[in-house]
C-alpha cells in the first residue's frame, strides 16, 4: 500500500481564494458577520482530505508577509499590496476578522497551525518539505511554490490556480512542461522573468521563453553573470545589455524568491485526528458563527479518510 502524504496546506493562498470565491451574501453568521472565507477554507480542507487521503496535515501560516530581509534585498518587493500607511498587507476589511475563526475552527479540530517571525508562509512550507518525512503535497496558488516539487524525496505541488476541484498534482515534469526549466531552478527563471504580483521586475525585455532558454543554457543567474564576463559567450548584443542593465537586480533577486528552507520551528504534531479534538468548543463556534454545514463535511472527511 502506497505511504500516505503529509498534506502542507498555504494557508493564505486559501482563504484569500475561498474569501473571493464565496459570496458574502451567501455565507454569513446571525450577527451578520461575513463567513465566506471560513466556510470556503473548510470546504477546500474537507475536499483535499477526501481526494489526497493525507494522514498529516500542517497549515503554514503568514507571520510576516513581507519579511525586511527580503525587503532590505529589493525594496520593490510587494510594495504594491502596502496599505497606504505602509505598516500592513491590503487585506479586505471584512476578510482580517474572519482569519482568527479559521485558526479557532482548526484548533477545535486538532489540525496543526504554524508560523515563523520574520518568515512568510511559503518558507515554513519550504522547511517542512525538507525536514518532514515524505511524501509532502504542497498546496497552494503561488507559483513560487513550484520550486519545491522534488520528485526524489517526493514533494509534489497541488496547484490551485484554478480551484481545489481542479487543483493540477504536479511533478518535476509537469513544472517542465509548463515553464520549461526543472522544478529546482525554478526561482533562477522566475526571477529573470519576473513577477508583477511580489514586485519582482524582472530583465525588462526578458519573458518566460528567454528566461527558460537562459537557465537551460547556464543553469541559474548567477552562470548567466558569469558567463555575461567571458570573451566570446554567444549573447546576442540586445540580450547581453539587458542582462548587463539588469546585474544589481539579478545579484539578489534569486535570493529574494528562493523558499526558506531552514525556517526554525518548534516540533508540530502532524497527524490528522479522527476526531475533534475539543468537540465542545467546535460545536459552539458552529452554531456562534453559521458553519455547521461545512464543519460537519470537514468532520465528516476526517472521519470517513481510510
Amino acid at each position: 500500500m502506497a505511504q500516505r502524504p503529509l498534506l502542507l496546506i498555504d494557508a493564505p493562498s486559501l482563504y484569500f481564494r475561498a474569501y473571493f470565491g464565496v459570496p458574502e451574501s451567501s455565507a454569513r453568521a446571525a450577527d451578520g458577520s461575513p463567513v465566506n472565507a471560513v466556510r470556503g477554507f473548510l470546504d477546500m480542507l474537507a475536499t483535499l482530505v477526501r481526494t489526497r487521503r493525507p494522514d498529516r496535515m500542517v497549515c503554514a501560516l503568514d507571520y510576516d508577509w513581507r519579511p525586511q530581509w527580503r525587503v532590505a534585498l529589493l525594496p520593490s518587493y510587494k510594495t504594491h499590496r502596502l496599505a497606504p500607511e505602509g505598516d500592513g498587507e491590503v487585506v479586505p476589511d471584512t476578510l482580517s476578522p474572519q482569519v482568527p475563526v479559521i485558526l479557532d475552527v482548526l484548533a477545535a479540530i486538532g489540525i496543526a497551525t504554524v508560523g515563523a517571525d520574520g518568515y512568510e508562509a511559503d518558507d515554513v512550507l519550504g522547511t517542512l518539505a525538507t525536514t518532514e518525512p515524505a511524501p509532502v503535497e504542497v498546496v497552494s496558488g503561488d507559483r513560487d511554490l513550484f520550486q519545491l516539487v522534488d520528485d526524489a524525496r517526493p514533494v509534489r505541488l497541488l496547484y490551485v490556480g484554478r480551484g481545489v476541484a481542479k487543483l493540477e498534482d504536479c511533478d518535476d515534469a509537469a513544472v517542465r512542461t509548463r515553464y520549461g526549466v526543472p522544478a529546482d531552478r525554478y526561482a533562477d527563471f522566475a526571477a529573470l522573468r519576473g513577477d508583477p504580483s511580489d514586485g519582482l521586475p524582472g530583465v525588462p525585455g526578458v519573458g518566460e521563453k528567454t528566461a527558460a532558454r537562459l537557465v537551460e543554457r547556464y543553469g541559474s543567474v548567477s552562470g548567466i553573470l558569469a558567463a555575461l564576463d567571458e570573451p566570446g559567450s554567444g549573447f546576442a548584443p540586445g540580450l547581453r545589455a539587458k542582462l548587463d542593465g539588469a546585474r544589481g537586480y539579478l545579484a539578489v533577486a534569486p535570493t529574494v524568491v528562493r523558499v526558506a528552507r531552514d525556517v526554525p520551528l518548534a516540533p508540530i504534531a502532524t497527524a490528522l485526528p479522527a476526531a475533534p479534538v475539543d468537540p465542545e468548543r467546535l460545536l459552539e463556534l458552529a452554531e456562534r458563527w453559521n458553519l455547521a454545514s461545512p464543519v460537519r463535511r470537514l468532520v465528516d472527511a476526517l472521519a470517513n479518510h481510510p
